[in-house]
């Protein structure tokens, strides 16, 4: 409790902007409104800065993958579609399983690895894993694959400690409403999916 108190003195008035930015853009991701990249872009950029600040390097690493990602994603929910229409809303594939799982793992625990020799990160494969989760499901989320909310749920679960430990209340706040939206998120997109359930193989 005493870390918690301490960590909302602390907090800078850019993590305030960053926060507000990152709950706008997955709400507007839950709803399927394009306006959610560049909102996360904004988002991003600022989280870098705040999380290399508190040694959580792999997060900081993930925020430029991210950067690179909300580009790609901006462009395929415009144009990924067929015959370069928007896309829509489809279940993960056997194969999409096939290959994110093993990646998932390698890159988590191979990070992991990395972090706890080269770094005095606190939190190494903690750290790790939930980069390794998040990149994966961000990419689900580029290509509208509703599975992403899954993962983004169980992400936020352990995120919210991870950041309270840290001294980073404000954005352990912002990560416990993004547990509400991808629950919202997970709704919406599988109602919208609903519409157009023949597009299931899209993906």
């Amino acid at each position: 409790m005493d870390r918690l108190v301490e960590g909302v003195r602390a907090t800078s008035p850019l993590e305030l902007v960053a926060v507000a930015f990152g709950l706008v853009s997955v709400y507007l991701s839950a709803r399927e409104r394009i306006a959610s990249w560049p909102t996360a872009i904004v988002n991003v950029a600022i989280f870098f800065f705040l999380f290399w600040k508190a040694k959580l390097y792999a997060d900081a690493v993930l925020q430029l993958v991210y950067l690179v990602l909300s580009f790609y994603g901006w462009y395929e929910w415009m144009y990924g579609g067929a015959r370069k229409s928007p896309l829509r809303v489809s279940r993960a594939l056997r194969v999409h399983w096939m290959v994110l799982v093993p990646l998932f793992l390698v890159v988590g625990v191979g990070l992991g690895a990395m972090l706890d020799r080269y770094t005095d990160s606190p939190l190494p494969y903690f750290d790790a894993l939930l980069t390794s989760a998040s990149l994966v499901a961000q990419w689900m989320m580029t290509r509208k694959l509703l599975e992403n909310w899954i993962i983004w749920i169980l992400a936020d679960l352990v995120y919210v400690p991870v950041f309270i430990q840290r001294g980073l209340p404000f954005t352990a706040l912002q990560y416990a409403v993004f547990l509400v939206l991808a629950g919202m998120g997970w709704v919406g997109w599988r109602r919208s999916m609903g519409g157009h359930p023949g597009d299931a193989a899209a993906a």
